[in-house]
């Protein structure tokens, strides 16, 4: 069986999924998936598997049909079913290899074979805006982003659950044809395609060739309208949250590949569907989903997007959602954006006054106009004497009374925050107090509740639950105070967002970058909220949470980016986006986490993303895919493995490997010990012609550093400048210190956020 992969929740408001849960130029050929488990004679249990092969040196494939028929010849002849009931998926771009299903003998048979590297098990993936375009300093002034036209001309590819296309959010008034270049197709067919929703596939297991890849989960339908969502005026949820809803390259194109169904995301299914968008011509690939890290070259996402940008597309993935634990992250690959997840100044209020005068802030989207504000008894769901019945699971209060009564109820549990309001519900509560556990601080979510209720943090929650046992008739009053901005502090980093350090690589530093995931509006194609509350339609919104809503924000801004520099490679992209980021919130004080601590980087990787400082970073950290050979080889990672991830014949005894740390990148993560350690960097220009750089060091606590030479001098657009940093202990050191360094000209600040991990 395919294995799975188990995440921390995925924060959201669904109330059912969501929130239990190369070389060669032509696409993927596509083939009937047999059953993925069972017994072929006596060849053993089957299960399939993506597999990495070589061609031979000089071997070019005349036709997508040749490279097919030499994948086939990998496939063992024993057993009694077909070639082509074996074979699923024969990949043409983004990696060199197919996905068959086979049994074990059948693999070592086929190991055996010249060519082959290696082969991983297929797996499932979990999946993991009205004011986000204002919170980030988008104003309708120039097309968002100077020079960018709103992301004109730019094809943005969402691999996730489908689209509803008859969202307005998807309409092309205003929009222009797709560009020349584009190839793909719509399987809407003609009345729902168009110059806005350009392409839409379907890559599911078991769906037949050409089904419409149509969202019935609503997470993709989310997450494309945030990326490259039409203007929609009056989008509003359950009355909340008024304004006017836009993506962040509301002029770019859409192309849907439907990887992902309510049970997960087949990792056979995405590549092939990667494979097919590059040969499609997106620009940029969205994913908002993805497993525990590991090493890249048994990474089959991550193999997958080295193959892309090497096609010059840029590739955007969540960091996870099992924050806020340290190395919970998901694609932290050095050629991958991961994005993590912060708060926005919005508040959708929902208060509770306790019977001792005192009164804790939370939220709620759904905010009822005619509750009373009358006290109700208010019990601890935990006083109940069944197992774990202070998560609210399902049947958990039975035998305690709370008719007509406010409950208390802990989050987490594996119990979906909706549910629990729903079990209250069930037993006859009139309301309820959703607290956070300690993890959480002061991290909150706006859910469309199905019962009067407010999501508190855990000081607040621990005031609530003393005050009960304390109190001889405890009550609790609601009052629901809509829509408030310009809440301080903000951004913050959520609690569920995944933390670094990378476990495959810890001297990359990773996340990258942090955009908004809590209480996102977005396209939606279902009512949300109890069955009175909406109205089904085309103009229905949801706000959900989750590094699933970060990713496209990162997404639409890195197609801003490209529309404005058509010639900058997705390294280039991404450096400008990460040097520019902000690490100051809205009142100028460092940007916290859920606990009110100074976010570390891990937890913030280079800041707040922050669009339109990025599109002219002055300088940028560029890199090639062979600059990436002897990165891997200094991860000693086998030449097989290397050639696994870049499809060449890279040799690791003939690369000259390099630290981790070495790599060209626009943060600098080290372990240090007795010993200095000296890092190169290279920085190319893409602002003033003539400028000249000096370098200011913020020097992490316990660490010398010194920057050779202090100062760059540029002459000309496109001209290159090398330095190095030394870094060397200074005193006593333990755990991890962060600094930073910036490179400033008259116009331009440069900064890269230095880690340092004591040894």
């Amino acid at each position: 069986m395919p294995r799975l992969i188990t995440m921390a929740r995925p924060t959201s408001s669904i109330t059912t999924f969501l929130s239990a849960l190369l070389l060669l130029s032509a696409g993927p050929l596509v083939f009937c998936r047999s059953v993925p488990t069972g017994d072929r004679g006596d060849t053993g249990p089957q299960q399939t598997y993506i597999v990495h092969v070589r061609p031979p040196a000089g071997t070019v494939f005349a036709s997508s049909e040749d490279r097919q028929e030499w994948h086939r010849s990998f496939l063992p002849t024993v057993g009694t079913s077909s070639d082509a009931s074996q074979m699923i998926y024969s990949y043409g771009n983004v990696i060199s290899g197919f996905a068959a299903t086979l049994s074990g003998e059948e693999l070592q048979a086929m190991a055996a074979k010249e060519g082959f590297l290696h082969a991983n098990p297929d797996r499932i993936l979990p999946l993991q805006t009205t004011h986000t375009a204002e919170f980030l300093g988008l104003q309708l002034q120039d097309g968002f982003v100077k020079g960018s036209n709103f992301g004109r001309g730019v094809i943005v590819g969402l691999l996730d659950t489908g689209v509803y296309p008859d969202h307005p959010s998807f309409s092309d008034d205003g929009m222009p044809p797709p560009p020349a270049k584009w190839k793909g197709r719509c399987d809407f067919g003609a009345s729902l395609c168009n110059n806005k929703l350009i392409g839409a596939r379907t890559f599911v297991s078991g769906s037949a060739e050409g089904t419409p890849p149509v969202d019935d989960v609503g997470h993709g339908t989310h997450t494309a309208s945030t990326a490259a969502g039409q203007f929609v005026n009056g989008a509003e949820v359950l009355e909340e949250a008024l304004g006017t809803a836009a993506g962040m390259a509301p002029r770019a194109h859409l192309a849907i590949y439907k990887v992902c169904t309510e049970g997960g995301c087949m990792v056979s299914d995405i590549l092939a569907a990667m494979d097919t968008a590059v040969e499609d011509g997106v620009d940029v690939l969205s994913l908002s989903l993805g497993g525990p890290s590991r090493p890249f070259y048994a990474d089959d996402l991550a193999v997958g997007a080295f193959g892309a940008i090497e096609k010059g597309v840029f590739v955007s993935c969540a960091a996870g959602n099992s924050g806020p634990l340290a190395s919970t992250l998901s694609n932290d690959a050095p050629w991958i954006l991961t994005v993590a997840a912060s708060t926005m100044d919005r508040s959708i209020r929902a208060s509770v006054k306790l019977g001792n005068g005192a009164v804790v802030n939370g939220e709620s989207l759904y905010q009822p106009k005619d509750f009373p504000s009358t006290p109700l008894p208010l019990v601890y769901a935990g006083a109940s004497a069944k197992l774990g019945a202070a998560f609210c699971g399902n049947g958990s209060l039975d035998g305690l009374d709370v008719n007509g009564k406010a409950v208390l109820c802990e989050r987490g549990g594996g119990i979906a925050r909706i549910s629990k309001g729903q079990t209250v519900k069930d037993a006859g509560g009139a309301g309820m107090i959703l607290t956070n556990q300690v993890l959480d601080g002061y991290s909150t979510l706006a859910d469309a509740h199905v019962l009067p209720a407010s999501h508190v943090g855990y000081s607040d929650g621990s005031a609530v639950r003393t005050y009960i046992a304390t109190s001889t008739n405890p009550t609790a009053s609601f009052t629901f105070e809509g829509t408030l901005l310009g809440i301080a502090p903000a951004p913050t980093i959520t609690s569920f967002s995944s933390r670094g350090p990378s476990k495959p690589s810890p001297g990359i530093l990773k996340p990258d970058i942090t955009g908004p995931g809590v209480s996102v509006l977005a396209a939606w194609p279902f009512t949300v909220g109890p069955p009175s509350a909406g109205v089904a339609g085309a103009t229905t919104f949801n706000i959900i949470s989750g590094t699933s809503m970060s990713t496209p924000h990162l997404s639409g801004i890195a197609a801003l980016l490209k529309a404005a520099n058509p010639d900058w490679s997705p390294a280039a992209i991404k450096s400008a986006i990460m040097t520019t980021a902000d690490t100051l919130d809205r009142s100028g004080n460092p940007i916290t986490d859920e606990r009110r601590l100074q976010a570390t980087f891990f937890a913030l990787g280079s800041g707040h993303v922050n669009p339109t400082k990025a599109v002219d970073p002055g300088l940028v950290y560029d890199l090639t895919s062979d600059d990436y050979v002897p990165y891997l080889c200094g991860l000693n990672y086998t030449s097989t493995q290397v050639q696994a991830i870049t499809r060449t014949s890279a040799s690791c005894a003939t690369a000259d490997p390099i630290p981790q740390w070495d790599l060209n990148y626009p943060s600098i993560s080290v372990i240090l010990g007795s010993a200095s350690v000296t890092v190169k960097r290279t920085v190319k220009n893409v602002g003033a012609a003539s400028s000249i750089y000096t370098v200011a060091v913020h020097n992490p606590q316990g660490v010398s550093v010194s920057v050779e030479p202090p100062t760059l001098q540029f002459s000309t657009v496109g001209e290159e400048k090398s330095y190095t940093v030394t870094l060397s202990t200074a005193g006593s050191g333990e755990g991890v210190s962060e600094g930073q360094l910036v490179w400033s000209s008259g116009k331009y600040k440069v900064r890269s956020p230095i880690s340092v991990t004591f040894h």
